[in-house]
């Protein structure tokens, strides 16, 4: 009896193995997606990987992709057909939308990415914020934490609807009056930069409440960069002391 159900179980076994076999690449990575409050979520983070596999551009639905913490140096155009993502995290890579990668830039048909709410470049080797990123005009957070930015450019301006903006550990030296038209930030991580002065437009950032101490505090963080006076002495009465004195120059 003990036989005849081990040789059942091996039929079944048989049987499984050939289902898998005969599934495309596409259907296993959509095996690995879950659906987590409301949107179709895939990550393939910490999996060592140093391209993207082809099949990935098949999963029209995603909505949500983590690809962190891998070791991609290129992001390929074709992620520009994943037109349904809403949030892109490249954290920890080489390339320039992935976190703790080592990305240094994009594909310029990632513009296409129109609905794109969050995009995480933190930790990658990014010298200048890529053209493609100006157009994704959703975005409401946008991480460039530890790159190699030395510098913002004007087009910051076209991301009217930021809310979170984290550039600390960069090499920035100034900040442009363009970011100062950025009036929905609510958190603006400047820390840890080379940052000596503030625009005086940067009062008509409202939204920012406080100073910020802790990283995931809303408000303004800048107090660890080496601001020259009068702007550090007045920085000691807080931001609305901050934003008195930017008023009244």
């Amino acid at each position: 009896m003990g036989g005849a159900v081990c040789k059942k179980e091996a039929k079944e076994e048989k049987r499984s193995a050939g289902r898998e076999d005969s599934l495309t690449s596409a259907d296993r990575i959509r095996r690995f997606t879950v659906k987590q409050f409301g949107y179709k979520v895939l990550s393939l983070a910490r999996r060592g990987l140093k391209d993207v596999p082809d099949e990935l551009w098949e999963l029209l639905e995603l909505e949500k992709l983590n690809l962190s913490l891998n070791s991609l140096k290129v992001l390929p155009p074709q992620l520009s057909l994943l037109s349904n993502l809403v949030v892109l995290n490249l954290w920890g890579n080489q390339v320039l939308s992935l976190a703790n990668n080592q990305l240094s830039s994009l594909p310029a048909s990632l513009s296409s990415l129109t609905r794109l709410r969050k995009l995480n470049l933190s930790h990658n080797h990014i010298a200048h914020i890529p053209g493609c990123v100006y157009n994704m005009k959703a975005l409401v957070f946008l991480h460039l934490a530890c790159n190699r930015l030395e510098n913002l450019a004007e087009n910051i301006q076209a991301l009217v609807e930021l809310q979170i903006l984290i550039v600390e550990g960069n090499s920035l030296h100034s900040l442009p009056k363009a970011l100062c038209c950025l009036t929905r930030l609510e958190l603006l991580n400047l820390d840890f930069n080379d940052i000596k002065d503030v625009p005086q437009e940067m009062h008509q950032l409202s939204r920012l409440e406080k100073l910020a101490c802790h990283p995931l505090d809303k408000g303004l963080h800048i107090v660890h960069n080496p601001l020259l006076k009068p702007v550090k002495e007045v920085l000691e009465g807080g931001l609305t002391a901050l934003f008195n004195y930017l008023r009244a120059g």
